[in-house]
């Protein structure tokens, strides 16, 4: 039955809950903040943790890699059950679990006394966070109205960028004050504070019709997420895609990926109905996300490199450098909605993957005496052309799909962009590494042989190499400088290209119009029967 033309909506979220939607929504941002603000912490201390104890752990080139990677391998691998065990036990339930065992391997990561516990540790921190991301995004859809989701997502999509802009700087503040540890200490008082909020405001929801558990579709699903993320970190370690184990990973991930999509059309009760991808507003959206990360991630992974060793910056400095990225990300991504709203999603997502593309592009104009502006009018144009993409494309994904499956369409969400950011640092970083050892092996012949391989894996081995030696080391610093940012350049023009295929990807699948403005697409995607957050049907209060 269809709503008079010019009546108010019927109201699908209890009193009590639309009362304290707000302040909910604040307490969503603390669980946010943790793993947003841990892992732009990391970026910054990577330096640091690289150098000899007791100042750092010794950490190679490929540790601290593993350092982020084992993170991004179990977070992505389990994002998608965390979201259907959310779905199913309760989405407060498993974000006050995730939030709790992050705090945990927070505490167990900054008492690490090696290399291999650290990142051990940062793999349990993972694991708790898969189990956080999935759970805010599905708790606000069910505490907010479907025409106050847009500001919602667009605040919750802005909170990155409050993570972003604090936690370089915080990062930079402690590791000139205290120990390396200190960055994932920090962790435990937001941890505590959100703990309280939660168990005090956040009301509980979960599908109350969620059928018959998919074991299989959640093994399958598991199984080929590792093996097909283990395969993109390994390929952009060894920096050769071509490699056998490289290779056999990901060849084996697509196919147990594939086995879990026919399972899933063939079941009778699929962990995730495959249909949802016929819908061009959720496979477009899903689509930006991934390909948008993928650009993204691989460039910032080595932006710290270029500010740090080859301009010279402190860590605090690098953070407050980051600062113009993070800042237009929350002044643009709350209002997003405004501009959608006036242009259509479809316009205003082409227009910041274009933007996002153009950025990426002007990375061939930082030199080493570029004048520092120029970067920060890049990482904010950058943060700008991010921030009228991810609250849109969020939206369409969401409002795709019914409200009982909102951990699961959050869980989908937050994958792609996992797996495609992955992707990015792999392939990116790849790129990168080649053509760093292509353009320093020449200048290496100073060094003895057995040492020259371990220093052209990095601009950063180079010169660590470079100052053992002494005064002839000084002959190398140049020449490094210069090939890593031959290699920055070629690396930037490529992630570009990829953020064009978005733009187009967008600009051709992603419907004009948000979902909610055609009442014939939001009956089909909601259907009827949607539970009501917060009422007795979906666990609330």
């Amino acid at each position: 039955m269809s709503t008079p033309a010019g009546a108010p909506a019927a109201r699908t979220v209890s009193e009590a809950v639309h009362r304290r939607r707000w302040l909910i929504l604040s307490v969503l941002m603390f669980s946010l903040l943790i793993v947003v603000l841990d892992n732009s912490i990391l970026n910054v201390a990577m330096k640091t943790i690289a150098t000899p104890p007791p100042t750092g752990l010794g950490a190679t080139q490929s540790e601290l890699e593993w350092a982020i990677n084992a993170y991004t391998l179990v977070f992505a691998g389990i994002l998608f059950t965390a979201g259907l065990l959310g779905d199913r036990l309760g989405r407060k339930k498993v974000l006050l679990f995730g939030m709790a065992l992050f705090g945990i391997g927070s505490v167990l990561a900054a008492m690490s006394d090696s290399p291999v516990q650290l990142i051990a540790f940062r793999a349990l921190m993972g694991f708790g966070g898969a189990f956080v991301m999935p759970a805010t995004l599905a708790i606000l859809m069910n505490v907010f109205e479907r025409d106050e989701q847009p500001k919602a997502i667009g605040i919750w999509v802005g909170g990155v960028g409050v993570a972003i802009a604090i936690g370089p700087i915080t990062g930079g503040l402690l590791l000139e004050h205290f120990w390396w540890g200190s960055v994932f200490l920090v962790n435990v008082p937001i941890v505590a504070a959100g703990l309280l909020g939660m168990l005090l405001l956040v009301p509980d929801s979960r599908d109350p019709r969620p059928g018959r558990l998919d074991p299989s579709g959640v093994l399958l699903s598991v199984v080929g997420l590792v093996l097909l993320v283990y395969g993109i970190i390994k390929g952009g370690q060894l920096a050769d895609f071509g490699d056998r184990e490289v290779l056999g990973s990901i060849g084996a991930g697509l196919l147990v990926l594939l086995g879990f999509v026919l399972h899933e059309k063939r079941s009778d009760h699929p962990a995730i109905d495959i249909g949802y991808f016929r819908m061009p507003a959720f496979s477009a959206a899903i689509a930006a996300i991934a390909l948008v990360f993928f650009a993204l991630m691989g460039v910032t992974f080595f932006t710290v490199f270029y500010t740090q060793s080859v301009r010279g910056y402190t860590p605090l400095e690098t953070g407050v450098l980051i600062l113009p990225l993070a800042l237009a990300q929350m002044f643009f991504a709350p209002r997003a909605r405004l501009v959608v709203e006036r242009f259509g999603s479809r316009a205003v997502c082409t227009g910041g993957m274009l933007l996002v593309a153009v950025t990426l592009a002007g990375f061939v104009l930082l030199d080493q005496d570029t004048p520092i502006w120029v970067l920060e009018v890049l990482f904010f144009l950058q943060g700008a052309g991010m921030a009228h993409i991810m609250p849109p494309v969020t939206t369409s994904i969401m409002q795709s799909l019914p409200r009982e499956k909102a951990g699961s369409g959050s869980a989908l969400n937050n994958t792609f962009r996992q797996v495609g950011g992955a992707l990015g640092v792999a392939v990116l970083g790849s790129l990168l590494s080649t053509g760093y050892r292509d353009g320093i092996r020449d200048e290496l012949a100073v060094l003895p042989p057995g040492a020259r391989h371990d220093a052209g894996e990095s601009i950063e081995a180079t010169l660590a190499a470079a100052e053992r030696i002494g005064p002839a080391g000084k002959a190398l610093v140049q020449p490094a400088n210069e090939a890593f940012i031959h290699a920055m350049h070629v690396t930037v023009l490529f992630g570009a290209g990829v953020a064009v295929i978005g733009a187009l990807v967008v600009a051709v699948f992603m419907p004009g119009r948000r979902p909610a403005e055609n009442p014939d697409e939001e009956q089909q995607a909601v259907g009827a029967g949607v539970p009501q957050a917060g009422g007795r049907g979906s666990g609330g209060p």
